[in-house]
């Protein structure tokens, strides 16, 4: 039997049954569904999000800049995405785009509120004076990278992390689309990584902190079951950068702050001293 083709309506209609991983919380308006006010710990940076990427990105910020001797203690409270945390009012107060992370600064006169990682890695990074030149072309080397990822990504986990892993059923055209995307992007980096220690040159940066938990998790094995599918060995490159920053300490902390499944020992739901890692595979 031939299947008769999709023919897109003249106006698009919310079909909320639409199937897929993540059907149950995805929809075309924005705003909260519930009254919930966000927790506070005693801390003066407020983190709320979950160990996807794009969380991940944050909290290995928050343990680099501790590892580093900076006082950017924290309170890390655990988002359950999947169960629609994000829609809380206190959340989409801070974040109106309902996405992890969410971060609140109270170090200052006033609380600032931080949505996007991106923006969060450059509030601190500059607040610190860390992992991000002050001036000049290293910095906007730094940030060409940096925006690189939050540009790409989302080819990658909404493209072919979608297609290939979470959609209800398989398709060869997506698949194929953003599988030679993704690979496109992976030789980006293994030929960058050819040339310099780090993504952005000699000196470790929030670039490498924003674009390992994506690609570095990919060619690592920790994504959509893929490895094998795209062939990451190949990459030698970028899996040498990957295996050398899985390595830091900060990074093994900080990747698996607001986790809250897979192995007991990378789990560490709540952080909120460095007390949380006892015990924990770090």
């Amino acid at each position: 039997m031939t299947t008769s083709p999709y023919v897109p309506p003249k106006v698009w209609t919310w079909d909320a049954a639409n199937g897929g991983q993540f059907a149950n919380i995805n929809r075309p308006i924005a705003g909260p569904t519930h009254e919930k006010e966000l927790s506070r710990g005693k801390h003066g940076f407020q983190l709320y999000s979950l160990a996807t990427p794009n969380g991940q990105k944050v909290s290995i910020m928050f343990e680099e800049l501790l590892a580093a001797g900076h006082a950017a203690e924290y309170d890390a409270w655990l988002i359950n995405i999947s169960k629609g945390d994000q829609f809380g009012s206190g959340f989409v107060g801070v974040n109106p785009n309902s996405k992890i992370p969410a971060l609140l600064d109270l170090t200052g006169p006033e609380p600032v509120r931080l949505f996007e990682s991106g923006s969060m890695l450059v509030h601190l990074a500059d607040k610190f004076g860390a992992f991000l030149p002050a001036s000049g072309a290293a910095r906007t080397e730094v940030l060409n990278w940096l925006f690189w990822q939050m540009g790409s990504a989302p080819f990658v986990g909404g493209g072919f992390g979608h297609f290939y892993a979470y959609a209800p059923e398989k398709f060869e055209y997506p698949i194929n689309r953003y599988a030679m995307e993704t690979k496109r992007q992976l030789d980006v980096l293994d030929g960058q990584l050819a040339e310099s220690a780090y993504v952005a040159g000699s000196e470790y940066s929030i670039a490498d902190m924003a674009i390992w938990p994506w690609y570095g998790g990919l060619v690592l094995g920790r994504a959509y079951n893929a490895a094998e599918f795209l062939d990451v060995t190949s990459y030698k490159h970028l899996m040498a950068w990957a295996e050398k920053i899985d390595a830091r300490p900060g990074v093994k902390r900080g990747r698996i702050v607001n986790k809250n499944w897979g192995d007991e020992a990378e789990q560490v739901p709540e952080r909120h001293s460095a007390e949380d890692f006892a015990g924990k595979a770090v």
